[in-house]
């Protein structure tokens, strides 16, 4: 760690409450595409994405101009007290490019967990129901209301509960194994038979590909079936796009690889390339169901933000973004599955995803998940100049979130930093 890092550690230890995780000791001076220098000027190639939000990259010359073009008109007046025009018009580009040839309407808000929160509140306003079903695995956020629907206790739920009531869980099928879902369908089963009559749920709640959970894609056949049973029962069925949004896995939306419609989607992270916007897209007389006032916030909608997104959507079409994410994904999967093969990496189990959405399991001798080696890996690859994160139930699972507008040339220089550290850390170098 340099002189500054140590610096800034002791200041952040000092003013920041330790509940705020940042293991990598890295503090960001600059940032362009998909690079990333430090406060010592040290460069480092970025496979992280801010989680996700960078699939333009880094300060997209047409993004910051269009926020630039923004901040010289207005930065605030919040669309409940004076709208503008810029609100109205990426919703209806979000009603026409979401699923679905039906009517749509779109709420504006700040960050995943809103979107969220907002769905579930319109969903229940819709039906008249209360109960929410979400999966094992999942995660939706870090209030309250999405805390409960998120399956994962640690770190994100301990010693914050009470949870909110009317949240049920079922398991997350298991792409390679239970292709259908059957083994969530029959606890789907147990839970109506024990727990909450299916005339009292009001929606089911999916991630098509499980972000933090560790990029577990939903099969489309059980995607089918849970719209099969949506519709049986009256219940709503939620995507969350959050992180699988806007051409991250080969399609604009994940989801799409299912075949089915929902009936609200959440969106964010790469909605406005960097800048703080998240939506909820859904059918129009669902929308709806709230009454006036119900829905809003000082600051969700903001006008910059928003001016961002539109550049964005239009970065996404003009460079083709959808489908440079198949491409990187496969050069991706082909680089891993080299990696895979050698005796010395051993240690990569399973590599999985959709499009450039890509994840590798690490594991023991004995092929048991590895949090341990995902915890040395991403603190020896930022030594090396790499900014890597892991996921997953069991924290053994290191995904891949660089930006779609990624160079071969950085690419591949990332992957190198990957493999020199992945030796390292194997004890194989």
């Amino acid at each position: 760690m340099s002189p500054q890092s140590e610096t800034l550690l002791a200041r952040r230890t000092a003013a920041i409450p330790r509940g705020l995780s940042t293991p990598l000791p890295i503090y960001v001076a600059k940032a362009e595409g998909s690079e990333v220098w430090d406060e010592s000027g040290r460069q480092m190639v970025d496979f992280a994405g801010g989680i996700g939000v960078l699939n333009v990259g880094h300060r997209h010359p047409k993004v910051i101009a269009a926020a630039h073009a923004q901040l010289d008109a207005f930065t605030h007046t919040c669309f409940q007290v004076g709208q503008y025009e810029s609100y109205i018009r990426l919703c209806e580009r979000l009603n026409a490019m979401t699923p679905g040839d039906h009517a749509k309407k779109t709420l504006l808000v700040t960050t995943g967990a809103e979107a969220v929160e907002n769905a579930i509140k319109i969903a229940r306003a819709y039906t008249s129901r209360p109960a929410v079903i979400a999966f094992s695995a999942s995660f939706h956020g870090r209030t309250l209301m999405t805390m409960a629907l998120t399956g994962k206790v640690k770190p994100y739920k301990v010693g914050f509960g009470p949870f909110p009531g009317e949240i049920y869980h079922v398991p997350f099928p298991d792409e390679q194994t239970d292709a259908d879902g059957a083994a969530a369908f029959a606890a789907l089963e147990t839970l109506f038979r024990a727990d909450v009559d299916p005339q009292r749920v009001a929606a089911v709640i999916v991630e098509p590909v499980q972000g933090e959970g560790g990029f577990n894609v939903a099969p489309p056949a059980f995607l089918q079936k849970l719209r099969q049973l949506c519709d049986e029962n009256g219940i709503l069925l939620v995507a969350d796009e959050i992180q699988a949004g806007f051409g991250r896995t080969g399609r604009m939306f994940a989801i799409e690889h299912g075949g089915v419609v929902p009936d609200l989607m959440t969106m964010a992270k790469s909605l406005a390339g960097g800048f703080p916007l998240s939506a909820v897209t859904g059918r129009a007389e669902i929308m709806d169901a709230a009454n006036p006032g119900g829905l809003g916030g000082t600051y969700a909608g903001n006008p910059v933000a928003i001016a961002a997104a539109l550049a964005t959507l239009d970065v996404i079409a003009e460079e083709k973004l959808v489908e440079k994410a198949n491409t990187l994904g496969d050069k991706l999967r082909d680089r891993l599955g080299q990696m895979a093969r050698r005796n010395s990496l051993r240690c990569i189990g399973a590599v999985r995803g959709l499009g450039a959405m890509v994840a590798m399991d690490l594991v023991d001798g004995d092929g048991r998940p590895d949090g341990s080696l995902a915890q040395r890996l991403t603190a020896k690859a930022a030594e090396n100049g790499l900014i890597l994160l892991s996921c997953g139930v069991h924290g053994n699972v290191i995904r891949f979130l660089m930006p779609l507008t990624i160079s071969d040339s950085l690419l591949d220089e990332g992957l190198k930093r990957l493999e020199t550290s992945l030796l390292d850390v194997a004890g194989m170098a």
